[in-house]
């Protein structure tokens, strides 16, 4: 390896394996005429039909709601709840021929039934929201909105299981806003400190380690290993640095993200049982968005709903990115608003002045309202939440899960699809895909090099590859020699020199290429090797 490569590739290496991504396209667009294959990132190249085709359709509806109402040269008015319902049914027979149509009348015939909504309020409501021309009223979440997206975490969240109490919902412009809106929330409420104690659990989705360094929180980071050798859960070593009350929160992202694998529940009890007992002050915060990719998954929201805040987009399983719609949930019955209320008196005196412009009782005002007072600089909490026709397409996605629960079609698709891919992928290294049980989501894959060096060529060759080369030697000479863009998994708190495929942006066949040109590269080490004895 040529000094002035190893030299750059060290002043690579201390950056975010997103910013390390851009480079390694770079090289790989430029150093052949061949195509380059991108498997860095975990957008997916699906997206779900049958909620977006009812939700254009409904925004037709809509319209005409609006037009009932005033009708002017290029305006109409808002729409008026009453009598809407029967008006979609109607407008659902008249448009059977198109796609979308009966979607319509079998959510109106969930909402009114399943979930005991009145027909015309739920009507009324989505048209409003869909047409976008209020203010989201009550700016958390509208109404009924909420009622839909706490059925659906019900079911996907809590294996239809969901703990007793009500979980408050605050929609948000994704799981990255929600994450964003959480820190500033516990900062600002004294809650996280300057010096506290954050465990961390890794491997984990990289600017999540980069969030407690930063000066705006200044906290300590204390990694909560999972162990790779077995089935990257935790060690009951890893959990046991929960028990040091100077960790005052625990952020997880679950299924893990780059493994890809969910908490068995041995830990989740045993984490629920120390929050129980011995840490009852422990805040946990939980990013599940690829929960829905576990069979019967539950979030410690479902064991330990006191000490949680619950995060979850949309974003991955319906492919809808682009739409930015996260939520963020917490029960009612918390131990952070207690939290709140026991601060020293300056704080609450301080917390008491920040917030009285918007609350006849601000020391009374719940963590989740603060969060979306926080989320607008306070002074603008009159114009927070998310817009209302992402509201809509929020509950659109819902309604397609809750409708297919019987069969759960499109969840065996979206499951069937990564699976695919992730076998594909092991063909073509050569080697069989590592036996998985129903915790896996398989959404991403982390592929250990190293491991995988001592098992082909022996330990020599690994030590010689360990001393000769980079940790990220392998990624930058993947995306150079051979067109393969990876995320060095490194980055992620995971492995040293290992990589994370993502199994969602690319068609089948092209997991095949990304592992014979796993396996050809580090041929191509051991050729290297070879020639150096």
């Amino acid at each position: 390896m040529q000094d002035g490569q190893r030299d750059e590739e060290k002043r690579y290496e201390s950056l975010s394996p997103f910013e390390l991504k851009n480079k390694l396209a770079d090289l790989a667009q430029t150093a052949h005429e061949k195509m380059m294959i991108n498997a860095g990132r975990g957008n997916p190249n699906w997206i779900a039909t049958a909620p977006r085709e009812a939700y254009f359709l409904f925004g037709s509806f809509a319209l005409a709601e609006a037009r009932r109402v005033m009708s002017r040269p290029g305006m109409a008015g808002a729409p008026a709840a009453a009598g809407s319902g029967a008006r979609l049914l109607a407008f659902c027979q008249a448009h059977g021929d198109h796609n979308g149509a009966q979607f319509l009348a079998d959510a109106y015939a969930y909402a009114t039934g399943k979930l005991s909504l009145d027909g015309d309020a739920f009507v009324g409501e989505l048209a409003d929201a869909i047409i976008g021309d209020h203010y989201p009223t009550p700016d958390r979440v509208l109404p009924l909105t909420e009622k839909v997206i706490q059925a659906y975490l019900n079911e996907t969240m809590f294996d239809s299981r969901p703990p007793a109490g009500t979980m408050d919902l605050f929609l948000v412009e994704g799981g990255t806003a929600a994450i964003s809106y959480i820190f500033n929330t516990l900062k600002e409420n004294g809650l996280l400190n300057p010096g506290d104690k954050l465990a961390i659990a890794t491997p984990i989705f990289s600017p999540y380690l980069e969030i407690p360094p930063l000066a705006d929180y200044g906290l300590v980071s204390v990694d909560v290993a999972m162990d790779e050798e077995k089935g990257w859960q935790f060690p009951d070593a890893e959990l046991e640095k929960l028990h040091d009350p100077a960790v005052k929160a625990f952020f997880l992202v679950n299924p893990s993200n780059p493994p890809s694998v969910s908490l068995t529940e041995a830990s989740l009890q045993t984490i629920a049982e120390l929050v129980r007992t011995k840490r009852q002050d422990l805040i946990i915060l939980t990013d599940d968005v690829y929960g829905t990719f576990v069979n019967g998954f539950r979030s410690l929201a479902a064991i330990a709903p006191r000490n949680t805040i619950l995060v979850y987009s949309f974003s991955k399983y319906f492919g809808c990115t682009g739409w930015r719609l996260g939520v963020i949930g917490l029960y009612q019955d918390n131990v952070l608003d207690a939290m709140i209320a026991t601060l020293p008196a300056d704080k609450r005196a301080a917390l008491h002045t920040r917030y009285e412009s918007i609350a006849t009782n601000p020391d009374g005002l719940k963590l989740i309202d603060r969060l979306v007072a926080d989320s607008r600089a306070v002074a603008l909490n009159h114009t927070a939440g998310l817009s209302t026709p992402q509201q809509a397409m929020m509950v659109f996605f819902a309604l397609a899960e809750l409708l297919d629960t019987e069969f759960h079609l499109y969840k065996q698709e979206a499951q069937g699809l990564v699976k695919e891919r992730y076998e594909a992928l092991f063909d073509g290294i050569g080697i069989p895909a590592p036996d998985t049980d129903d915790s896996f989501a398989r959404y991403y894959t982390t592929i250990d090099i190293h491991k995988l060096a001592v098992a082909r060529y022996g330990q020599d060759f690994d030590d010689w590859l360990r001393d000769a080369h980079e940790p990220i030697d392998f990624v930058w000479r993947l995306a150079a020699d051979k067109d393969v863009v990876l995320m060095d998994g490194g980055g992620f708190a995971g492995p040293t020199m290992s990589v994370r495929v993502s199994q969602a942006n690319l068609d089948t066949p092209e997991y095949g290429k990304i592992g014979k040109a796993i396996s050809e590269l580090l041929a191509d080490y051991k050729a290297e090797w070879d020639a150096s004895r």
